[in-house]
């Protein structure tokens, strides 16, 4: 389980990346295509913190504790 102090390092870290996104120029369609993916990482990151890490080969099937393999 992730502690409180964990969460709030990952999530300035991602508000100082939404809050660059004010210093450019960009149009509507730019600044939430970047915030989009910000916060798509941010969403990834917290789960990987709370559950585990996402296998690089998503088809790769996991041995089941039961199987006797």
């Amino acid at each position: 389980m992730m502690s409180e102090e964990e969460f709030l390092e990952i999530a300035q870290k991602r508000y100082k990346e939404i809050n660059s996104l004010n210093d450019g120029e960009l149009n509507f369609y730019d600044y939430e295509s970047a915030f989009s993916g910000i916060m798509d990482d941010l969403s990834r990151e917290l789960l990987e913190k709370n559950i585990s890490k996402v296998p690089t080969d998503r088809r790769k099937k996991k041995l089941s504790q039961n199987s006797g393999l």
